[in-house]
C-alpha cells in the first residue's frame, strides 16, 4: 500500500459495519482542544484574570469607582479593582484631590465614593456630542406628553400624592416618568453646552479676524 495524498473529494473507501465502533462517537471523542478545567475553578476568576491583564490598575480604580454611589472603603473598592489596598487609597486620594472622587471622614476610616456633580457633567458632555441630541429631545418630549395625557397630571409627583390607589403597573410608569424627565434636563443641558461652544467659537473667530484685518503698528 502507498501513501498517497488524501483527495480533496473524500476517501474513496468507506469503512464497513463491522470496522465501525461499538459504542457512538461523542463530541468529546472528536474535539481536537484540550481544555483544564482546573484552570479556573469559576468563570468570574477567568473574567478577572483577563481583565487584569488588559487593564492598568488605575483604569480599574477609576472603572470601580465610577460606579460606587454609596461610600466605600480604600480596601473594598481594593478588591473589586484587583489591586492592593494601599495603591486604591493612594490613588483615591489623588482623585479626590482632582474633583473627580468624594471622600468621607468616619470614625470606622475614610470611605470613598464617585463625585455626582462631576459624574454629572460628564454625562452632559458626552450627550453633547450626540449628532441626534435634537430629535432626542423631540423624543423624550413626546415620552413626557403621552404621560400627562394618560394620567392627566402635571408630573408624575401629583400622580403619587392623588387619593387614587395606584396598581403596580401604574408605579412603573411613575418611576419611568421621572427617568425621563431626569433625562429631559441632561439633553437639555447638553444642547445648551453645545450653543455656548458655538457662541464662544464665534466670538473667537470675530476677534481672530478683526486682529488680522488690523494695520500694523507703525
Amino acid at each position: 500500500m502507498t501513501d498517497e495524498p488524501p483527495s480533496p473529494d473524500g476517501p474513496d473507501e468507506f469503512p464497513t459495519e463491522e470496522e465501525l465502533p461499538e459504542e457512538p462517537v461523542t463530541v468529546a471523542d472528536i474535539d481536537p482542544f484540550t481544555v483544564d478545567d482546573d484552570d479556573f475553578a469559576d468563570i468570574d476568576d477567568f473574567a478577572a484574570a483577563e481583565w487584569k491583564q488588559e487593564t492598568t490598575a488605575d483604569e480599574r480604580i477609576r472603572t470601580v469607582i465610577n460606579r460606587t454611589t454609596i461610600p466605600k472603603s480604600a480596601g473594598d473598592i481594593a478588591d473589586t479593582a484587583l489591586v492592593s489596598e494601599t495603591k486604591a487609597r493612594t490613588t483615591l486620594n489623588k482623585l479626590a484631590e482632582e474633583g473627580l472622587v468624594r471622600s468621607h471622614q468616619t470614625d470606622s476610616g475614610k470611605l470613598y465614593d464617585r463625585d455626582p456633580e462631576w459624574h454629572l457633567l460628564k454625562q452632559i458632555r458626552q450627550l453633547a456630542g450626540s449628532n441626534t441630541l435634537v430629535d432626542q429631545i423631540q423624543r423624550v418630549k413626546q415620552e413626557l406628553a403621552a404621560y400627562k395625557a394618560k394620567y392627566d397630571a402635571p408630573d408624575p409627583e401629583e400622580l403619587l400624592i392623588s387619593d387614587t390607589e395606584l396598581s403596580q403597573d401604574e408605579l412603573d410608569d411613575v418611576s419611568h416618568w421621572r427617568t425621563a424627565e431626569r433625562e429631559l434636563s441632561h439633553l437639555r443641558a447638553a444642547y445648551r453646552l453645545n450653543e455656548a461652544k458655538k457662541q464662544a467659537s464665534t466670538v473667537t473667530e470675530s476677534g481672530d479676524r478683526q486682529t488680522d484685518n488690523q494695520a500694523p503698528l507703525q
